[in-house]
């Protein structure tokens, strides 16, 4: 007769536990990041009243007699499914979307949290803004003129530094994408041309590009026909500013140009084939370039600064149609694109599905800032919560497996969103009901115990 009431006991102290998790669940329903948790309940050790016995020649076999001695609780699991995104519009709210956890630091101690509700403090550090524990990544470095981020190498805190600075990168290379009209006329023969006849036969460029310093420094191209040989353009370089004793329009190779103009050539069919040289001196020797890209390097110098410059200026390359082209058709020639920009301030930034922080410069240069670390574990349901939405490693978790967003099965970061908790009320109501109802039963089988007592304490009457 115990017997029934201490597996009553234990039902109700463990269904009490069930029903505490289930509480816990409905409490973070709206919990940005939480997991849900479940209970699994297990008989306890049985007594034996008779053991099994084996068949012989003569009768079957017996089956052994055991009474339960109540139930514990077998598991308490973390459930790691899939929680909806909320859009939040905030760039440093990062939800991610499949496995993974974000790093966070205090020290030499590390957490990890699938809640991505992060800001700044004043230092520029992305931290979690309500315990101040610091998201982990790796810094972007400048090497030259480009921005590396090594994610093979040790963490550290992600630093947005607004209103840093990018510093200025001198122009290294103009490129032109466009055509010379093939009846623009040529200049007159034994005499000096008119302004008009001048315009007419010239097509003008111009593009502002940068020195080292930052400053804006206007290059200016002039495409003019050549008298007496067909399909050839005269092309001279000026540059604003610039020390005009010391400019030079010089073609790859072993001599050196002394003008500041050299000669580009084209076929029939419209496409560039050559360029070449044009020296002030007479019979000096000249470089050509008669196959691939078609390049001169305009060697420029500012006295007043102390800056020298060489900007390579890519005129297309040989017989294809992506640079500069010669057609019947009106001349567009501009140039599209340049490589040099002025110093920028850092204005604003975003975050990729690969976790990389982008920078914004107030001079339209966007450049990686930093990468969000994500981390996995081979037993996630090994890890254990340690508050503020946070996950402890432990022995049974396996070490964190840390690497970049989209590799190594990680998922992806959204940014701008939240991932919300996985807590799905029906089925915890619906638990809460069973649970409810098994709470009820294990209190019966207790009463019911007590008044079959009862009744034994009063045979004596």
């Amino acid at each position: 007769m115990m017997r029934s009431l201490y597996s009553g006991v234990s039902g109700l102290r463990n269904h009490q536990i069930r029903m505490d998790v289930l509480g816990n669940n409905i409490a973070n329903v709206n919990t940005y990041g939480f997991k849900k948790s479940r209970v699994s309940f297990q008989d306890i050790l049985s007594q034996t009243i008779s053991g099994a016995a084996a068949p012989t020649a003569e009768k079957g076999g017996v089956n052994p007699k055991q009474v339960g001695l109540g139930m514990n609780i077998a598991s308490i699991d973390k459930i790691f499914t899939q929680g909806s995104l909320q859009t939040t519009g905030l760039n440093l709210d990062l939800a991610i979307q499949g496995e993974g956890f974000f790093v966070l630091s205090k020290g030499e101690e590390q957490f990890f949290t699938r809640a991505g509700g992060f800001g700044l403090d004043k230092n520029g550090t992305v931290v979690n803004p309500a315990n101040g524990l610091r998201i982990q990544g790796w810094q972007a470095v400048k090497a030259g003129t480009e921005y590396l981020i090594n994610t093979s190498g040790d963490m550290e805190d992600i630093i947005i530094p607004i209103g840093g600075k990018d510093p200025a990168k001198a122009t290294e290379i103009i490129r032109y994408k466009s055509n010379l009209n093939s009846e623009t006329p040529l200049l007159p023969v034994g005499r000096a041309p008119t302004p008009e006849e001048l315009l007419n036969s010239t097509v003008v460029t111009n593009i502002d590009t940068y020195d080292s310093l930052g400053n804006v420094r206007r290059v200016i191209v002039e495409f003019t026909r050549v008298q007496g040989e067909p399909n050839t353009w005269l092309v001279t370089a000026s540059v604003a500013g610039a020390d005009p004793a010391n400019l030079t329009f010089d073609v790859g190779g072993q001599n050196t140009n002394d003008s500041n103009s050299i000669l580009m050539r084209f076929n029939n069919q419209g496409a560039p084939v050559s360029i070449e040289d044009s020296p002030v001196t007479p019979g000096a020797p000249l470089d050509t370039i008669t196959d691939g890209q078609l390049a001169a390097a305009l060697n420029v110098s500012f006295p007043a600064e102390g800056i020298t410059q060489t900007i390579n200026i890519d005129l297309g390359t040989t017989g294809s149609f992506h640079g500069i082209t010669q057609f019947a058709a009106p001349s567009s020639t501009k140039a599209y694109e340049q490589d040099g920009y002025g110093m920028g301030y850092l204005q604003s930034f975003t975050v990729d599905s690969s976790g990389i922080i982008t920078g914004v410069y107030t001079n339209g240069k966007k450049a990686p800032i930093a990468q969000v670390a994500l981390a996995t574990f081979i037993n996630p349901q090994g890890l254990t919560t340690a508050g503020d939405n946070t996950f402890l490693q432990t022995n049974n978790s396996g070490l964190a497996n840390i690497g970049s967003a989209e590799t190594g099965g990680r998922g992806k970061i959204t940014a701008g969103t939240l991932e919300m908790s996985n807590v799905d009320l029906a089925e915890q109501f619906t638990d809460m009901i069973v649970t409810q109802r098994g709470f009820q039963a294990n209190s019966r089988s207790i009463t019911t115990s007590d008044q079959m007592l009862q009744e034994l304490l009063t045979l004596k009457r």
